[in-house]
């Protein structure tokens, strides 16, 4: 338990400077401190926002408010560790953070982290303390779980009561679920371990990870998509638009302090030369041939991956202790040669449906899913002629459907949260001739229209395209244009509502040569980043708001489907017409653009049709039950601590879904859809709003015709 003694470390240390509060960062011997780096980037973030952005907004009281509150959700958003007391001493920081931020000064911000880093290593090892005590299982107490609307905590033995609750409760569902003859010694050994980790991962956060946290409170007060990245994140947000990244081609995770292999990457080179396997060890890692190994035991995820990748084309040998066998063995020495390995899991990827119709005709219908719009922007720099895009694999798998006769496709963009500008639009050419695909609007209010100046198309037939509230960006441009042009039909629910455009800025551009002189005479103060990662970080910033051809902005509003079904996801609590600092709905002067048809009776046809299916739909009704259970879910807070009220809830729960599997197994196995060997059919993969997009495609390809 934190003692009032140490806790008076922590009190705020006011000095006579006007009414500013400035602070004794020294709280403890390992308070993690911001560097000069982080300093001067902050400082040049802020002249950004004031000079450069769309919103161009001057860090004034209001906004430092703002930046006060994301600070506070950030570090303890559900008031588990934080006490009323640490609030209220931070309350003289919340006039002067943005002030702050301008003049580099991050002492106050990093003292609200360490008060909240030393609570929450001290709940922890509280938390340990509560595992060998005695739990009545019996009693009938709640443990409020989401505690976003309740009071900080007003004392320490508030804190230690609600601790005590969170232990009882996890022994509880380790209990329902472990019922052997050592089952409690075997479940207090897993929950001391699960606690024990978090500490040895929470004490070595680093003033990196720190500022990250720091800089989001920042950023989320302009706007919800304007993201300050530190090195480490600036190169993985790269790596992930590019959709490759260069290393060795698995996928690592941590156990026990321990990195693990989690997964293998086909075509990669650990794949090819069987050098490692799944639940392999990796226990130290040494560059090129000749370098030394450096032990990686203990250290953080981000730290041992940062290693172990690299630029293509060099050497990495890594000391492995096989799956299966002590850490205490032999290790074994793998030496393998990065390459660049390409995420497939999360390029399109295209199947086929096969549907019959209500006029009893069968038809066939390619699926293409694409959960992002990725582009590798260093290959097509490089005018690599297999650079990596979204538009190139599309148009691949359209050739592949069109040799396997499909009469329709359908573009799912379910979950797509978008990606890059160019991709939107040229993906969009390849199913309009050629013609306006967005309008963009920049911080100086000049307005130009983005096009695809491409002659033909490839694919000229029924499109569908699916969307749901977490459709956003460019999944929206694409959409919107297909709306727009009357090329498709869109299906689904209102898409997120972001129309906004950002710039990815290297903040090496934006350092001064003065502040450069600074931070080379500081050094030994400036941490290191991964090889390849921009040395102050990256800053995505909104420069620009995107339109539809027509003026309308997506911002706020979406996109609305021709056909709309019910959304699981509240408007109110998902999408930009949830966030505070969203920019509003607005609208420009339409473009000029030659519609491809005219599809609003083609829509009302098609909208009674899918009616009438919903009418009688037995799948249309569990959809809606969903509906109520997550909006159900979502307003519940606590949860009984009573073994045997816990126990009958899980099982009328676990009785429920067994009923609903094999209702939903009934329904599929007389489905007019023939089920593919991907799904299956069973209840899991059970997808009534595709399915049901598969059946109004169906409707269309005649009326296409």
């Amino acid at each position: 338990m934190l003692k009032k003694v140490f806790f008076a470390l922590f009190v705020v240390a006011v000095v006579a400077c006007g009414s500013k509060p400035r602070v004794n960062l020294d709280v403890t011997e390992d308070a993690l401190k911001p560097t000069p780096q982080h300093a001067v980037i902050a400082k040049d973030v802020v002249g950004l926002f004031e000079s450069v952005s769309y919103k161009k907004v001057p860090l004034g009281d209001s906004i430092s408010s703002i930046v006060f509150e994301n600070l506070v959700k950030a570090i303890d958003g559900g008031k588990n560790y934080l006490m009323k007391s640490d609030i209220d001493s931070f309350e003289p920081y919340r006039k002067t953070l943005a002030a702050d931020f301008r003049e580099g000064d991050l002492s106050a911000a990093y003292h609200m982290f360490n008060v909240y880093m030393k609570r929450y290593v001290d709940r922890l090892e509280y938390a340990l303390t509560q595992i060998d005590a005695p739990h009545d299982f019996s009693v009938d107490e709640l443990y409020v779980y989401n505690r976003e609307n309740e009071d900080w905590f007003a004392d320490e033995a508030e804190a230690d009561d609600q601790w005590r609750k969170r232990v009882k409760y996890d022994l509880l569902n380790l209990r329902l679920s472990n019922t052997g003859d050592t089952a409690q010694a075997e479940n207090m050994k897993t929950l001391r371990s699960r606690y024990e980790y978090l500490i040895s991962v929470a004490k070595q956060t680093d003033t990196n990870e720190a500022f990250q946290v720091i800089m989001g409170a920042l950023t989320d007060a302009i706007d919800p998509h304007t993201s300050y990245f530190n090195p480490f994140f600036a190169q993985r947000f790269n790596e992930e638009m590019a959709n490759t990244f260069e290393g060795i081609g698995a996928r690592l995770t941590m156990e026990n302090e321990v990195v693990k292999v989690a997964e293998v990457i086909v075509g990669g080179p650990v794949h090819r030369e069987k050098a490692l396997q799944i639940d392999d060890r990796i226990i130290g890692v040494a560059q090129g041939k000749d370098g030394e190994f450096e032990n990686i035991i203990g250290w953080k995820l981000d730290n041992a991956v940062s290693k172990i990748k690299g630029p293509k084309g060099t050497v990495v040998r890594l000391k492995v202790i096989p799956a299966g066998e002590e850490l205490t063995a032999e290790p074994k020495i793998v030496s393998l040669t990065r390459e660049k390995i390409v995420i497939e899991e999360e390029s399109a990827k295209a199947e086929i449906k096969e549907v019959t119709a209500d006029d009893g005709k069968n038809y066939r219908v390619g699926v293409i899913s694409l959960p992002k719009f990725y582009i590798d922007f260093e290959a097509y720099r490089a005018n690599d002629p297999n650079y990596k895009s979204t538009t190139r694999d599309v148009r691949l798998l359209l050739d592949s459907l069109k040799q396997q006769q499909v009469d329709a496709v359908l573009m799912d963009l379910r979950f797509n949260g978008g990606g890059s500008l160019q991709e939107s639009i040229e993906l969009t050419g390849l199913f309009i001739d050629n013609g306006p695909v967005v309008q963009v609007r920049d911080t100086r209010n000049r307005i130009e229209v983005n096009s695809d100046r491409n002659n033909g198309v490839a694919w000229d037939g029924p499109l569908g395209v699916i969307i749901n509230r977490f459709s956003a960006s460019a999944s929206e441009i694409f959409a919107g244009a297909i709306q727009d042009y009357g090329r498709g039909i869109i299906l689904g629910s209102q898409s997120y509502g972001k129309g906004t455009v950002q710039s990815a800025i290297d903040m090496s551009r934006v350092i001064s040569p003065t502040d450069r002189l600074l931070l080379k005479a500081k050094a030994d103060e400036v941490g290191g980043f991964p090889t390849g990662a921009p040395q102050f970080g990256q800053i995505n910033i909104t420069m620009a708001k995107f339109y539809r051809i027509t003026g309308s902005s997506t911002q706020h509003k979406g996109v609305t489907p021709d056909i709309v079904f019910p959304s699981i996801y509240a408007a109110e609590k998902y999408g930009e017409s949830s966030e505070p600092s969203a920019l509003p709905w607005d609208q420009i002067n339409p473009t000029d653009f030659r519609p491809v048809a005219d599809l609003s009776h083609v829509v009302t046809e098609l909208e009674q049709k899918h009616q009438s299916r919903m009418e009688a739909s037995p799948s249309y009704k569990f959809l809606l039950e969903d509906i109520d259970l997550m909006q159900k879910r979502e307003a519940e807070t606590s949860v009984t601590l009573q073994e045997d009220k816990l126990k009958e809830e899980r099982e009328k729960n676990r009785a429920k879904s067994k009923q609903r599997e094999a209702a939903i197994k009934a329904i599929r196995e007389g489905a007019p859809l023939e089920l593919t060997a991907a799904t299956g059919g069973s209840a899991e993969e059970f997808d009534f709003i595709l399915d049901e997009s598969i059946a109004v495609m169906a409707d269309y390809i005649p009326l296409a015709k």
